[in-house]
């Protein structure tokens, strides 16, 4: 994508250039996770028929993914659920499941009680070495 005839018909195309730092190829992370994500659901096509054909495929797809699938990085949890604030509640559901699985039988659980996977308080790509370097 370096060569100045794609970068021409980039522009032409009013296909708007990354701005990732230079000599970086991991600042994209998530957005890579997500295509591979897509590209392995069994509904994922060998080829789309047409734009709308992907435009269908697609919304179903970030439906899916937002809605439904958990995240094992969101500890288990979708997109959602974190996003509207529902975290709290849903992390204490399944703290009741688990002590009641506790109760019942104790001896599956080696070293400890059960406790339901973390949510991730913060997330960064590249995370600066100092407070003194992160810009709002």
């Amino acid at each position: 994508m370096s060569s100045k005839p794609v970068a021409f018909l980039l522009a032409d195309l009013g296909v708007t250039k990354t701005h990732s730092r230079p000599h970086v190829s991991d600042d994209n992370p998530y957005s890579e996770s997500q295509f591979r994500t897509m590209k392995y659901r069994p509904e994922f096509p060998a080829r789309f028929g047409c734009i709308q054909d992907s435009r269908a495929f697609s919304q179903g797809f970030f439906h899916w993914y937002n809605e439904e699938h958990r995240h094992a990085g969101l500890g288990l949890l979708t997109p959602a659920m974190v996003h509207y604030n529902q975290t709290a509640l849903i992390l204490e559901q399944r703290q009741t499941v688990l002590d009641a699985a506790y109760r019942v039988h104790p001896e599956r659980f080696v070293r400890q009680a059960p406790k339901p996977a973390a949510v991730p308080t913060e997330v960064w790509i590249n995370k600066p070495l100092n407070s003194n370097e992160i810009t709002h």
